[in-house]
């Protein structure tokens, strides 16, 4: 389409103006997207990130978990975490949640809590604070990692839903496996709740209690618990505005 453009402007020799100057214009018309490029330009002018919605996401510090917490999510979001670190130790980064922790909506487990603690561990290492959104749902051990955002920055939709339970065991075979499996699985238990406890400012055993069975919260309820610090009502109460979006308004 574009030489054939060129074609059809460079067939009017009467007006060698017009056509030169349209050309020059097609010319400065630079639109770039490559796995080398990692800014967006149109007439020269660099505006964001390519208009893909990772690298846009990423671009404005932002780590979205939108599935339960297998291996290859712990990877891309300890990644993501560990990249943004190092790119700006002081510039916060919004993690929204909207997961149903290692197990799946109908409870069958599909990760372990290990990696749960992994992605824990490593909030707490970065240096800039990482502020956490719930939206959706934040189930078992996506619950955890909630309250592990930063005091103050801990927020949720008006509709999420966020479950605390304990760690499952699927241990099968001898009994002298399945003995080990439940020890680890109990261990799990208390690192789970003690992180939710320390979140919380909750004693531990009382986070145990509420722990040996399902327990939902809604915000307001989390509110209260002591998970999150508050419910985000409209887009003006959201932590990060995104400056991609910004620049294309001006």
């Amino acid at each position: 389409m574009a030489v054939l453009l060129l074609l059809v402007i460079l067939s009017f020799p009467i007006i060698p103006s017009f056509s030169h100057a349209l050309l020059l214009f097609m010319t400065s018309l630079d639109f770039r997207f490559s796995p080398y490029c990692t800014r967006y330009h149109r007439i020269g002018v660099r505006i964001g990130p390519p208009p893909d919605l990772p690298s846009l996401l990423l671009h404005n510090r932002i780590v979205y978990i939108g599935m339960p917490l297998v291996p290859a999510v712990t990877e891309l979001v300890i990644a993501e975490l560990l990249y943004l670190n190092y790119e700006s130790t002081s510039d916060p980064i919004t993690m929204y949640i909207n997961s149903s922790g290692t197990t799946t909506a109908t409870g069958q487990q599909v990760g372990f809590e290990t990696e749960a603690f992994a992605i824990a561990d490593v909030m707490k290492y970065v240096r800039p604070p990482v502020h956490t959104v719930a939206l959706g749902q934040a189930f078992g051990a996506a619950a955890m990692l909630l309250g592990q955002g930063k005091r103050g920055r801990r927020s949720a939709l008006p509709n999420a839903t966020i479950q605390l339970n304990q760690p499952k065991s699927m241990a099968r075979g001898q009994a002298s496996d399945i003995a080990i499996k439940a020890r680890e699985t109990q261990a799990n238990r208390r690192t789970m709740c003690n992180l939710i406890a320390s979140a919380c400012q909750k004693p531990v055993n009382v986070v145990e209690k509420d722990c040996q069975r399902v327990k939902y919260l809604q915000p307001h309820e989390a509110v209260e618990y002591g998970l999150i610090d508050r419910v985000v009502e409209n887009e003006k109460s959201l932590p990060v505005k995104p400056s991609f979006i910004t620049q294309l308004n001006q």
